[in-house]
């Protein structure tokens, strides 16, 4: 039996969206319950030459929309960098999800092979679509699903491993 991009990337992109989005709720509730600004959570970041909580969702939604768009083959949406509070972050993370449901596992798992081209800062980068997304897409996106768990952990919000994890396909005996 063999794993396919689409199996590896789209389930992954969706349980991690929509645990954030949850993540997100538990740190509005927090922000009403311990009466703090949610700007201070909304900016908060683990170092000053790091991006805040928000930048953190909208580049993992960035991450997951463009490359599963790129390895389709298709163009995505632009989504502006405008999210000003939960809500809006929240309406984003949906949007996102909603989108990956439109794109096509067969055009993704038929680009293992075909050479991917994407914005690499100022220059652009090529890689063979299964080394893309394994390589370049997966990482970028754990790496800022994480830090923005993070942020909001190291602010004091309560969650845990099972908050970032989200609902993962387990049978539990």
């Amino acid at each position: 039996m063999s794993f396919s991009l689409s199996q590896a990337s789209l389930p992954v992109f969706e349980i991690h969206l929509n645990a954030l989005s949850a993540i997100l709720g538990k740190a509005e509730a927090y922000a009403a319950a311990k009466k703090i600004d949610p700007a201070a959570l909304l900016h908060a970041r683990l170092f000053p030459d790091m991006f805040d909580f928000t930048r953190q969702v909208q580049v993992a939604t960035d991450q997951a929309r463009r490359g599963a768009a790129r390895v389709a083959g298709a163009e995505p949406p632009s989504y502006p960098d405008t999210e000003t509070n939960f809500e809006q972050l929240k309406t984003r993370l949906a949007k996102t999800v909603a989108y990956l449901k439109t794109l096509d596992a067969k055009e993704i798992d038929a680009a293992a092979a075909r050479e991917i081209t994407f914005p690499l800062g100022p220059k652009k980068g090529q890689m063979k679509g299964a080394d893309y997304l394994v390589h370049f897409v997966l990482p970028n996106f754990y790496f800022h699903v994480t830090t923005a768990y993070a942020i909001l952990r190291h602010c004091g919000l309560e969650i845990g491993k099972q908050d970032f994890i989200g609902a993962i396909p387990i049978k539990v005996i």
